[in-house]
């Protein structure tokens, strides 16, 4: 049937009103095409607006590549109280000449951000966190045309961020590799200010100029949100080869299979580095832990104490102790037991403890002194370790190794409470929070 007319019937219209109908019909007709018209060139211009726009690199009345127009609010879950986030709504902020708009796509669930949530050692409370996340580029100032490594952005492209720096000239991408950034400020562990999208748990996070970020739009989601933990691993495995004594045939323990101990085994692993066991007290974690590369595992409630432990370990390394240890559980109790494992001339990587977890007791001359272990310590990363990660998370896909199952509950911005419970329970590994 075409358009403006009707179907025939039974009944026989008069001349003059037949005519009057037609005419009507006509000019309805003409008008709906006028209208189509209007709008496919409203619909040309606004495609050629985002075109010359992308081409310029400036984002000045700029929509996102995909999801449309940004809206004029965003909201943020804002830890206001322990153990409770609120959903508030703040005005979208103005983006500056250096400044960059991301729509958050996920981020993770950090054990600061679970330590945050329960004692606010920081002292931040009212706080946005989230340090884990990743997102799209869907505003950009002017001066923004690459990111930290010299690789060039443009809207639609996947970023991370890394650490904020401030008036630290002295740390660079290439110049200063063995600075760590724990120095640095970091998005989700700001203190709140009139922008409010300082983290990553939110719609919308604003990237400031001074600010550290990588395009990682060669990656997929769940690896981008991996990318700040494993960096933590790749930093350490780094410190640890800084001893002279982690080589591929080393013998390796690593104590502690939550999500950082299980990075660390597959660190390991894709650097050929094949005699791992894996220590923890959960047997469905040890288990993955071999998914991940350990060739054996000491469940330790099977243990009377460390010296039995110490033997087991022994038991699996063909009756060798371990050559070199990594201490990921955060507990004093697990560094006080971890120097039993290691052989005379043997080396210790202790990184489990961002914040302070109390006194561990050892004995100096047992534990260190006659055995001559070399320890090192690790917290956070340099930023080169960090660009490091992204060819890390490919070289660990490409082998096999499972790194997205460490993700194992995605939880909506809505339910964020929700997910930190999740976290708590420790019955997942990663939990992460993603876009509603």
């Amino acid at each position: 049937m075409m358009p403006g007319h009707k179907a025939a019937s039974g009944v026989k219209s008069s001349g003059a009103g037949s005519r009057r109908q037609e005419s009507a019909d006509i000019t309805e007709s003409q008008n709906g095409k006028e209208k189509t018209m209007e709008m496919n060139q409203n619909q040309v211009e606004a495609i050629v607006r985002q075109v010359l726009n992308n081409l310029s690199g400036t984002s000045a009345g700029a929509a996102p590549r995909a999801g449309g127009a940004i809206p004029k609010t965003a909201r943020v879950a804002m830890l206001t109280s322990l153990e409770h986030f609120e959903i508030k709504e703040f005005p979208m902020p103005e983006v500056g000449d250096d400044d960059i708009l991301v729509k958050v796509e996920g981020c993770g669930i950090c054990g600061t951000d679970a330590h945050e949530f329960k004692r606010d050692p920081f002292g931040l409370i009212p706080v946005a966190l989230g340090h884990e996340g990743t997102g799209e580029i869907v505003k950009m100032g002017k001066n923004v045309k690459a990111d930290s490594a010299g690789k060039p952005v443009a809207l639609g492209d996947k970023i991370v961020t890394c650490m904020i720096f401030k008036d630290n000239p002295d740390i660079t991408m290439y110049d200063l590799n063995r600075q760590n950034v724990g120095g640095a400020d970091v998005y989700g562990l700001l203190p709140d200010d009139d922008i409010h999208l300082n983290g990553w748990f939110s719609d919308y996070i604003l990237i400031r100029g001074g600010s550290t970020f990588f395009n990682v739009s060669d990656l997929d989601l769940d690896s981008r949100i991996l990318i700040e933990p494993c960096a933590v691993l790749v930093h350490a495995v780094e410190r640890a080869k800084s001893t002279g004594i982690l080589r591929f045939n080393s013998r390796v323990v690593v104590q502690g299979c939550g999500p950082i101990g299980l990075i660390c085994i597959a660190v390991l692993k894709t650097m050929g580095i094949a005699n791992i066991i894996a220590v923890d007290g959960n047997a469905g974690r040890l288990e993955f832990a071999q998914k991940m590369g350990a060739t054996g595992s000491v469940n330790f409630k099977d243990y009377g104490g460390a010296e039995e432990m110490a033997n087991g370990i022994a038991v699996q390394f063909g009756g060798h102790p371990a050559d070199f240890a990594f201490q990921c559980t955060g507990s004093p109790a697990g560094h006080s037991n971890i120097y039993k494992f290691i052989r005379n001339g043997g080396g210790l990587c202790e990184l489990g403890f961002f914040i302070n977890g109390g006194d561990a007791t050892i004995n100096p001359h047992f534990d260190i002194c006659s055995k001559e272990i070399t320890t090192v310590g690790s917290w956070v990363y340099t930023l080169r370790d960090y660009a490091t990660t992204f060819d890390f998370l490919k070289s660990a896909n490409a082998i096999g190794l499972p790194m997205k199952e460490l993700i194992t509950d995605k939880y909506p911005l809505s339910r964020i409470n929700e997910a930190y419970r999740k976290n708590l329970e420790m019955t997942g590994l990663k939990i992460a929070v993603m876009a509603d």
